[in-house]
């Protein structure tokens, strides 16, 4: 089947370079990569993942400005306590 995609020109560039070195068409390429995107997809489908979200405003007044390593050691210094 044939389809027309728009890909930004230096992707496109890249495949080309790509399917030139290993001696493929760059749509075998674009084949392979849409191939191993829908089976990753499907995987964590199935997998029964979810992204954890929760509705609220961000870190609390007192995490804010505080770099990840500070909010980790606050995270295990209070679950030791």
């Amino acid at each position: 089947m044939k389809a027309t995609l728009e890909i930004p020109d230096n992707l496109l560039e890249q495949a080309k370079q790509l399917a030139l070195k290993e001696r493929v068409p760059w749509e075998r390429l674009v084949e392979e990569g849409l191939s191993i995107v829908l089976k990753h997809r499907h995987k964590m489908a199935d997998s029964g993942f979810r992204p954890v979200t929760f509705k609220g405003n961000g870190l609390s007044a007192e995490f804010r400005d505080a770099s990840w390593g500070e909010i980790i050691e606050a995270a295990y210094d209070r679950r030791i306590r």
